[in-house]
Order: structure tokens, then C-alpha cells, then sequence
């Protein structure tokens, strides 16, 4: 079947046609880099990951950008706060943020553009707006006129008034329009400032994007991406600048957005003690469990993050690992993606579905009698889990996984115990056995006997 996305734009499912059948280009916004990556800034990098898996298995060639804004007033406002240089946070928190969500099996964008090494391609896209009477320079500020744009508020369809409060924007005596936005703004000597035809200044967000999207995936592109709230204001005025830059051109042709995320049934707040970081997470349960809870909930729909969410894709995750290591004596048949995973991913990437196919896939293994019969299935849930970001490490990796700098029994001595273990049981010494049994209990770790022997994960 072919590939139907939501579009924010039409609000409704449709067939994906991309401009060039042989390259298709998407542009998802990524952080602004002045602390950890929260779980709802996780949310869009599983959602946009899986659709990129999916897009390089349907297409020839994928273009994925995904940004990093490195100038940002909330940038400057933590740099002051810290009393660090703000070359060195933003340095520090982009390191950050590639080490945490490395954690969640996320593919690395094709290009990751930071928009301090775009100033130029930013300045250039300004002028233009002016050059058009879309734009204005005032008070040393410069300003897109949203009046030059007449369908402007089609993605959010929201009414001027609606927009004008929900954008917060500044009540300031250059603007000639209540609802119009800064493209670029002064800087004082000791904010990050570039030398341009309106002064030393720094670039407004929203044309950050603009300037980045145009210059790796040209004027218009297939997809854009991000997180629901972000279209308003800030994918509102990239389809604005855009548009009114390059003479009416269209720009994203599907606009995809993921649902908020609460936790516990509440927002996420630092005020209600439940602002969770990735860098929290991975302390708690291995990135692949976190993958899994997110992709659990339809992209589209809220989630709501919960403790015993994230214990059930645990245990999920066990499961499926479980069916792989039983059937680590053959090797896989090589496959493709099975029909009914397909469907589910393109069918605006239903990745409940897909993930409850997993559940029958391993079930066929688990049942599968003859050696060619396990070989095909369990190479049918590789690939499953593969277009989906699962299954990716051998299965001993994952039941051994421990938090970084957890205390618990290192495997040398874990496997001594066992021996010590299985020599007491020879003996018919069980009361010994079981005294060692319930000793890596209390450190963690759970035995499991088989024919085949014994084998272990940590809890």
C-alpha cells in the first residue's frame, strides 16, 4: 500500500507523493542546546526516526536534516546564569544531547546544521523579505510583516487575535502590525551579534529553520517535522518567510506533528517535581524499553509517560529478547520487512500496530519446529524490529544491561556463582544451590534453567 501521512496543513490522512520519487527531503527542527534533552524533547527524535527508516526502505534516497539552534535568548539567559561562556554551553549541551539520545537507537540526521554557521544564508533570506515588502527595518530590528502574507495562519487556523496572544509578542512601538515578527534583532556587546546591512545583531528563531531548510533540501521540500506545539508561532512564520522569500513558492508540502507528552497524567513541569530528563531514563531502564513505551502510544495522540508504562515495555522487550536468545543456534534468514508491518508503518506510521506484530512474530518463533521455519522467523522479527529502532544488540547484551556506574555483580563473578551453582546441584547439594540462587536474587540477577543450561539477566 502506499505511504498516508497526516498533514497538519489539510488536516487529514494523505497519500505521500513526494516532489521527486528518486529523493525525498525532510526538515524536522531540533533543540535548542542549554540543558539535557527532556522526554518530551525525545518524543520527535523516536516518532522522525522511525519515518526516516521507513522513508530509506521505500525511496532510493533520504535526505534527513535535523538542526541545532545554538543562538537563542534562552541560550544567553542560561550562559549569564552560569557564568559560562556561551560557545562553551552550547558546545557542551549538543554533546549531551548526541550522547542521550544515541542511548535511544537514533539514526544521526543525514546533515545537523547549527545556526550560528548559517548567518549569512539568514541575512540573505531577510533582504529578500525586504526587497519583497514583506519585511521592514526599524529601531534597528528588522521585522516580517504579516499583512504581506495573506493566507498567513493556515497551518494553525488560528484568527488574528487568537494568534497575537498566542505568539506573546512584543508590544513595541517600531511594529507596524501587533502580530508582526522579529527576523532579526540588535545585539549588545555581550550577546553573540554578526555585522549586518541593519547592524551588529543576532538572528530571530524562526528564520533559523527558514535559512537552513533552503539551503540542504531547496525552496520546496516533502516533509517537516516537529513537535505540535510548534505550529505556532514558529512553523506558522517559517511557512511565512519562506514562502513570501521565494516569490510564492511552496515550501514544506507535509507539515507532521507529534502530540504532547504529559507524565502521570499531569504537564511536565520542574515546578511539579516530574520534569524527567533522557539522561534520567537511561539510569532507570535501557534505551530500547524508553523506544518502545514512546512508540506504544500512536505518534499523533498524547502521551502520557507513566512509570508503569515504561515497566511494561521492559518486560515487552524481555519477551521478545527471550524468543532471540532461544533461537541463538540458528542463524537468521535474511527478509524483508513482513506485509503486515509495512501496512502498519505506512498507514501514518501506526506504531502500535507494528509493535503488536512483534508480539506475533515472536510468538512464531517461539512455535516454529523445524530449523528453516526458525531461521525465516526469527530473521521476520529482526527486520521488524529493525524499521522500528528494536531488537538491535545481541539479546545476552540486553539481559546483562546495568545502569552506567551501577554497583551490582560483574559478569566474571556472576558466572563463577553459577559454576559454584551448578556444581552444588551435581552434588544433589540443593539447600547450597538454592542459597546461591537466592544470593544473585538479592544482587539483582535471575537465573533461568533450561536443557540447554543456565542462563541469567539482571532484574
Amino acid at each position: 500500500m502506499p505511504l498516508v501521512i497526516h498533514n497538519t496543513l489539510t488536516r487529514a490522512k494523505e497519500e505521500f507523493v513526494p516532489v521527486d520519487p528518486d529523493h525525498v527531503r525532510m526538515y524536522v527542527c531540533g533543540p535548542t542546546v542549554y540543558d539535557r534533552a527532556h522526554i518530551g524533547n525525545a518524543r520527535p527524535v523516536i516518532v522522525f526516526d522511525v519515518l526516516y527508516r521507513l522513508l530509506q526502505r521505500l525511496y532510493p534516497r533520504v535526505t534527513y536534516v535535523r538542526n541545532i539552534t545554538d543562538v537563542d535568548d534562552k541560550i544567553n539567559a542560561r550562559a549569564k546564569e552560569n557564568g559560562e561562556p556561551i560557545a562553551a554551553l552550547t558546545e557542551r549541551t549538543t554533546g549531551m544531547f548526541h550522547d542521550d539520545i544515541a542511548h535511544l537507537n537514533a539514526l544521526p540526521p543525514d546533515v545537523e546544521p547549527r545556526a550560528t554557521a548559517h548567518i549569512p544564508q539568514m541575512i540573505a533570506m531577510i533582504e529578500k523579505l525586504i526587497a519583497a515588502d514583506c519585511a521592514y527595518a526599524a529601531d534597528g530590528h528588522v521585522l516580517f510583516s504579516v499583512p504581506s502574507m495573506p493566507d498567513y495562519g493556515r497551518l494553525s487556523r488560528r484568527s488574528q487575535d487568537e494568534m497575537i496572544a498566542g505568539a506573546r509578542v512584543e508590544v513595541a512601538p517600531y511594529k507596524k502590525n501587533p502580530a508582526d515578527f522579529v527576523l532579526w534583532k540588535p545585539s549588545s556587546d555581550d550577546l553573540p551579534g554578526w555585522d549586518s546591512p541593519w547592524g551588529r545583531g543576532r538572528p530571530g528563531w524562526h528564520i533559523e529553520c527558514s535559512a537552513m531548510s533552503r539551503q540542504y533540501l531547496g525552496v520546496t521540500f516533502d516533509i517537516h517535522g516537529g513537535g505540535q506545539d510548534l505550529i505556532f508561532p514558529h512553523h506558522e512564520n517559517e511557512i511565512a518567510q519562506s514562502t513570501c522569500a521565494h516569490g510564492g513558492a511552496p515550501f514544506a508540502r507535509y507539515w507532521v506533528h507529534n502530540g504532547y507528552l504529559m507524565v502521570e497524567g499531569e504537564k511536565m513541569s520542574k515546578s511539579l517535581g516530574n520534569f524527567i530528563t533522557v539522561h534520567d531514563l537511561i539510569a532507570q531502564a535501557p534505551g530500547e524499553a524508553i523506544r518502545l513505551c514512546m512508540l506504544s502510544t500512536h505518534y499523533h495522540q498524547p502521551l502520557d509517560w507513566t512509570a508503569e508504562g515504561l515497566r511494561q515495555a521492559r518486560t515487552t522487550m524481555d519477551r521478545l529478547y527471550t524468543a532471540l536468545r532461544n533461537a541463538a543456534d540458528v542463524e537468521a534468514v535474511a527478509r524483508d520487512v513482513p506485509l503486515d508491518v509495512m501496512a502498519a508503518l505506512e498507514d501514518d506510521l501506526n506504531t502500535p500496530l507494528a509493535v503488536a506484530h512483534l508480539h506475533e512474530l515472536a510468538t512464531a518463533l517461539n512455535k516454529a519446529d523445524t530449523v528453516l521455519e526458525r531461521a525465516r522467523a526469527k530473521g521476520a522479527l529482526l527486520a521488524s524490529g529493525a524499521v522500528l529502532g528494536l531488537l538491535q544488540q545481541d539479546p545476552e547484551t540486553w539481559f546483562k544491561w546495568q545502569p552506567a556506574g551501577a554497583a551490582g555483580l560483574d559478569e566474571d563473578r556472576i558466572a563463577e556463582l553459577i559454576a559454584q551453582r551448578a556444581a552444588a546441584r551435581k552434588a544433589r547439594d540443593f539447600a547450597a544451590a538454592d542459597r546461591i540462587r537466592k544470593e544473585l536474587a538479592d544482587q539483582g540477577v535471575v537465573l533461568e534453567d533450561s536443557a540447554a543450561g543456565t542462563t541469567w539477566k539482571r532484574a
